[in-house]
């Protein structure tokens, strides 16, 4: 597949970015720039700065909270910016506890002082935000961004690109996966082939595009670029990759994950996802499928990773942050109401390949990508946004 290098991109600009995705008006608007901590004491004085392991939050804190002060929050048009932390999640979109805590040890709420004071919010921080904090949004009527996981290749290629581009070329794969009634992705690990099944039943694709212009509460989640949709249903098995190597089979019906079957590998972490399957199903539900669309190098975090054309992902657990039904409440355990994603791409899974995505629409099947490279059929619809030289010897 075509990754571009980190030289190809222009270097990153808070306020390009901040007016691209939000645009800027007369009205002066307040801002705010949330992190997270495993301890809040952490934030009194910014001593976190000064520790080990805090590197996506004090790159909030250096290259966006400190370069708002600098001078960038009137060159957006905000009257002011604060920076606040809140007690780390654990899990991807689980929400958060309502303690904030500011810089002099001051202890705020969340909810009351936080989503519905502000109308600009930024979560970077460790864990995705991106559920709870969308929920707020419709509820407080603001606007944010979550930006988890930022590294210096991130912010030299996934934050420092147009957005507008970026927005024009997911709309143009939007309308070629628009209505889909399914999609069937095969896999091979190990010598064994796999299959999964998603059926969208012709339902709107939707697209993280990275624009979240004023009018309407909405959060983004940057880096942008993919189309997704919130399955109907899905049956068949994939593999899966857990962090250590250990290689499982994900056996679907129904929707859902219903038994892990161990490849090779760490037989207690399969166990301990049968276990969790028993006690509270809701965490196999399959909760979307992605596909990336924009041209990016990879950044080992699956923010940016996921949204390269070429990968795709699917998820368990919570969706109703992408218009689906699955909401806290309906799992067992609040602490198991998070949204995973499953991110197929080279760098991230090397031992699995995606041997082939085939859509199924309009009564035709049509492949869209063998082994991570677009086919000739969608590069042939892509052509109008992208520069299709990319790939084409790749196709070919």
């Amino acid at each position: 597949m075509y990754t571009p290098k980190l030289s190809e991109f222009e270097s990153f600009s808070l306020s390009r970015l901040l007016t691209t995705c939000f645009g800027k008006t007369e009205e002066k608007l307040t801002a705010c720039i949330l992190i997270d901590l495993p301890d809040l004491d952490l934030m009194t004085n910014f001593s976190f700065m000064k520790e080990d392991g805090f590197q996506v939050q004090q790159y909030a804190k250096k290259f966006f909270y400190d370069k708002l002060l600098e001078g960038t929050m009137h060159e957006v048009g905000y009257s002011s910016v604060d920076f606040l932390a809140f007690k780390t999640t654990g899990g991807s979109n689980l929400d958060p506890a309502d303690d904030v805590q500011d810089e002099n040890g001051n202890t705020l709420s969340l909810e009351s002082d936080v989503c519905a004071k502000y109308d600009i919010i930024l979560a970077i921080t460790d864990y995705s935000l991106t559920a709870p904090l969308t929920a707020m949004a419709k509820k407080y009527n603001f606007r944010g961004a979550t930006l988890h996981g930022v590294n210096d290749i991130i912010l030299g290629s996934g934050l420092a690109v147009d957005y507008n581009v970026i927005s024009k070329q997911a709309e143009v794969f939007r309308l070629v996966l628009d209505q889909a009634d399914a999609f069937e992705l095969n896999f091979e690990v190990h010598d064994k082939s796999f299959s999964l099944t998603i059926n969208c039943d012709q339902q709107s694709a939707q697209k993280s595009h990275g624009l979240c212009p004023p009018g309407m509460p909405d959060v983004a989640n940057l880096p942008a670029g993919e189309v997704y949709f919130v399955p109907s249903g899905a049956n068949g098995s994939f593999p899966f990759r857990y962090s250590d190597g250990t290689i499982a089979e994900m056996v679907v019906s129904d929707g859902a994950i219903q038994e892990a079957i161990l490849l090779n590998g760490n037989a207690s972490l399969v166990d301990d996802r049968n276990k969790q399957l028993k006690d509270d199903p809701a965490t196999g539900i399959i909760g979307e499928l992605g596909f990336g669309t924009q041209l990016l190098p990879f950044s080992g975090k699956d923010i940016q990773d996921e949204k390269i054309l070429g990968t795709c992902h699917v998820a368990t657990g919570r969706s109703d942050h992408l218009g689906g039904n699955l909401t806290p409440d309906l799992f067992n355990s609040r602490l198991n109401a998070s949204h995973d994603d499953i991110l197929f791409a080279p760098p991230k899974t090397p031992e699995i390949t995606v041997t082939s995505v085939v859509m199924q629409k309009q009564g035709e099947s049509k492949e869209l990508f063998t082994n991570f490279i677009p086919t000739s059929f969608l590069l042939s619809q892509l052509d109008s946004v992208y520069s299709v030289d990319h790939f084409t010897s790749l196709a070919s």
